[in-house]
């Protein structure tokens, strides 16, 4: 068929204003048709989603990317609703977008954050720093689990019960901590100091043991593989260094869920300070202190008293001079 020909038949087609009578075209009523027809388009990409929904989380086993395949194609038909009830009401799209001052306003003021935040999205999805379930902590010491990723920002429910909303734009720039990304076993690290007369072996065996009481703690098992480093899975006391007032040992441990790792510290220093109190003859906790030593070889001091009257009964300004002063304080721990 002749071009032209298809132009000029467009061209005749009647419209919808064509179409109804007079008495129906009050003011508003192509707005209100153009409503109906965005909302019978919301309603059918509810159901194309559904209906496509299985298929496509089958063949996407990430679910952020099909969670946005699924969003997109939903937008995408009340997109098309969108034109097609602009054309029947007799609008033609073309004259909008065409419009200079229209696509200029449009891309310069939503069209340029909205393509940003868009492009940040699609890095997330290609760079895969976490999913849909991964327990993530920000550079601002907040955690929690991811709830949702979508092209234009990311939910996290937090693990005080509220929802954080970040753009994307906004996270990729920020470093984040995945716990669940290959492992969700986390390392906890306790340090106790004991005196330099403590029975080490039997501190180390106390702190191990405090760490297999818990439930929520790795007893043991293979090695756990970081990369190509392999640790062990079960708790290990370690003689962390000689300390100016004791001996430093450090308790490394494997907590089974990486969001109760303030419970599972907990726990594991009450099951040490049971065990102390119950087996701890020989280990005793270290602690910095100060002796201040004086004798008849501390020298002499001018001391200057207050207003009022000083032990010497003279008034303001009276200065007397002792040679009970105390020599220079020694910083030494009795129990090191």
């Amino acid at each position: 068929m002749d071009p032209l020909a298809v132009v000029l038949q467009a061209v005749d087609e009647p419209t919808l204003a064509d179409v109804l009578p007079e008495w129906v075209q009050f003011p508003g009523w192509r707005l209100i048709v153009v409503v109906i027809v965005l909302g019978l388009g919301a309603y059918v990409s509810k159901y194309v989603v559904r209906l496509l929904g299985r298929p496509i989380a089958h063949r996407f086993k990430r679910q952020s990317v099909a969670q946005t395949l699924l969003k997109s194609i939903r937008v995408l038909t009340i997109l098309l609703a969108g034109a097609f009830g602009l054309n029947v009401v007799g609008i033609e799209l073309g004259n909008i977008v065409l419009s200079v001052t229209v696509f200029s306003a449009v891309l310069g003021i939503v069209l340029a954050p909205i393509l940003g935040s868009l492009i940040n999205g699609l890095f997330l999805l290609a760079d895969q720093p976490y999913e849909v379930g991964d327990m993530i902590e920000l550079d601002t010491g907040q955690r929690g689990f991811i709830d949702e990723i979508t092209l234009r920002y990311t939910k996290m429910f937090t693990l005080d019960n509220t929802f954080l909303v970040i753009p994307n734009s906004t996270i990729r720039d920020r470093d984040v901590i995945n716990y669940s990304a290959e492992d969700e076993r986390t390392r906890i690290q306790l340090s106790v100091l004991v005196t330099y007369e403590s029975d080490i072996d039997k501190a180390r065996r106390l702190l191990e043991d405090a760490g297999r009481r818990s439930d929520m703690v790795v007893e043991g098992g293979p090695d756990i593989r970081i990369g190509s480093a392999r640790y062990p899975a079960a708790p290990r006391a370690y003689i962390d260094q000689y300390a100016d007032h004791g001996i430093s040992i450090t308790l490394r441990y494997w907590a089974k869920k990486p969001y109760k790792l303030g419970t599972v510290r907990s726990e594991v220093l009450t099951n040490l300070g049971q065990s102390l109190a119950e087996d701890g003859d020989g280990v005793e906790m270290a602690y910095p202190h100060q002796h201040l030593v004086f004798d008849e070889t501390s020298g002499v001091a001018q001391v200057e008293l207050g207003n009022g009257t000083g032990r010497n009964g003279r008034g303001d300004g009276a200065h007397r001079r002792g040679d009970a002063v105390g020599r220079q304080s020694v910083s030494r721990p009795d129990r090191e």
